[in-house]
């Protein structure tokens, strides 16, 4: 098969296969892969800020020196992206490669992996080939029946802030939903994970007791913002080495500095003071990028991939903090497995926009643009542009758009890979 005909066949699985059980996946897992106790896997779950933790202890992993494999999802723009190892996505033809080494374990009739675990079969072939001295695995959904959670024993274990999301298949409280996440940890397996929402750490932090494993939470006293300019961000991190270091995020996003607090955290367990020094805890957390964070695109055109309510307040809370004198107008689009109701309210509430555009998204599971209109209209905000694409609304408001102004666009990943697409990023 050629690397179109790989994509294509991965794309179509949904079609001819369903969930399995953790235990149907492990016993594939075991079969491809009979011996990983020489992998020092770093597992990631949570609600939001999975894939920017992964980013951040990437780049310090990668500023002290290790190579990295890390298995994320979902993509924006080209399905490679969600393997990578060091700083380069698995190439076309390895992907062709690593399908056919999975395919070969496949007998018709039995298990066949659906979409996500092929594609975490295929990382995990990847990475045992390539030998990082890390692999950073996120979870793809909840966390003790995902498909990454067949892996032995981790090195670390870490649960980014829990929220709502997914409520469908993960609960409909905070701590049903983290009591799935936590379903990751191991007996005597460090966990290191977000208290800041005090339901959810609870559960967290019983669990982590009932298997005896060393927790660390991360709290609103390790962290501080000092100040937003030029669309960096400076604050501090209570380090357990270097008592208060005061660093800086390439970036206007608010949230991230909570994401990379969390990953700090987790490198200080991994990490004596020797290694991690203060110069590479600087280096990494300043150049850090990672894609669809409140990310300037072109010049005044910012996009974020802001996905459920906690999400929107977050990239809400970014935009208040890094807005200047010119208007500030959304496109906004979202899919229908999350509370989007509550993320219009959230977005009329703040005041923020001058003009607000809505579009439908390409993908199966959109919210038409023409619903979304009527929610604004319904949450008290008129003069709603309704377009069939984020390419037709982009298009717009770029010719709107005087000095000053700022294009942010929100709702959902898949329309921030549209706009990827669309823009040649």
């Amino acid at each position: 098969m050629n690397y179109q005909e790989t994509t294509d066949y991965l794309l179509n699985i949904p079609k001819f296969t369903g969930k399995h059980t953790v235990e149907d996946t492990r016993a594939f897992y075991k079969l491809i892969l009979p011996d990983t106790s020489k992998m020092k896997i770093i597992h990631v779950a949570g609600t939001n800020g999975k894939g920017s933790v992964c980013a951040y202890l990437r780049s310090v992993l990668r500023a002290m020196g290790y190579t990295v494999g890390i298995f994320t999802s979902p993509h924006l723009v080209k399905i490679n992206e969600r393997i990578k190892y060091e700083d380069c996505e698995i190439t076309d033809d390895e992907m062709v490669t690593y399908f056919e080494k999975v395919k070969a374990y496949l007998i018709p009739g039995e298990y066949h992996p659906s979409f996500f675990e092929y594609f975490f079969f295929m990382a995990m072939l990847y990475f045992a080939d390539k030998k990082p001295d890390y692999i950073i695995l996120e979870t793809g959904l909840g966390g003790k029946l995902d498909a990454t959670n067949v892996i032995d024993d981790p090195v670390v274990n870490i649960i980014t802030r829990i929220g709502y999301d997914h409520m469908a298949y993960l609960g409909n409280t905070l701590e049903s939903i983290a009591g799935e996440k936590a379903g990751i940890l191991r007996a005597g397996v460090p966990v290191v994970y977000d208290a800041l929402v005090e339901e959810a750490a609870g559960v967290i932090e019983a669990r982590a007791k009932e298997l005896d494993c060393p927790s660390y939470p991360l709290t609103k006293a390790d962290f501080s913002l000092k100040g937003v300019h030029n669309k960096n961000i400076d604050f501090c991190y209570v380090s357990r080495y270097y008592s208060s270091v005061r660093l800086t995020l390439g970036t206007g996003a608010l949230y991230q500095i909570e994401n990379a607090s969390l990953a700090l955290k987790a490198a200080e367990v991994l990490f004596d003071k020797s290694e991690l020094t203060e110069d590479i805890i600087r280096k990494a957390v300043k150049e850090t990028y990672w894609k669809a964070r409140m990310d300037e695109v072109l010049p005044g055109v910012f996009v974020d991939g802001a996905h459920n309510e906690d999400g929107i307040r977050a990239f809400i809370e970014s935009v208040s903090a890094n807005s200047g004198e010119g208007k500030r107008r959304l496109i906004f689009g979202v899919v229908k497995d999350k509370e989007y109701d509550k993320m219009v309210e959230d977005i009329v509430r703040s005041r923020l926009f001058e003009s607000i555009d809505v579009v439908t998204i390409d993908n199966p599971r959109t919210v038409v643009a023409a619903e979304l209109a009527e929610l604004f209209k319904k949450a008290g905000y008129e003069g709603i542009g309704v377009y069939d694409s984020v390419k037709e609304a982009y298009k717009d408001a770029e010719s709107r758009k005087e000095d000053g102004d700022v294009i942010y666009i929100a709702g959902s990943l898949y329309l921030a890979g549209e706009i990827f697409d669309y823009l040649g990023l």
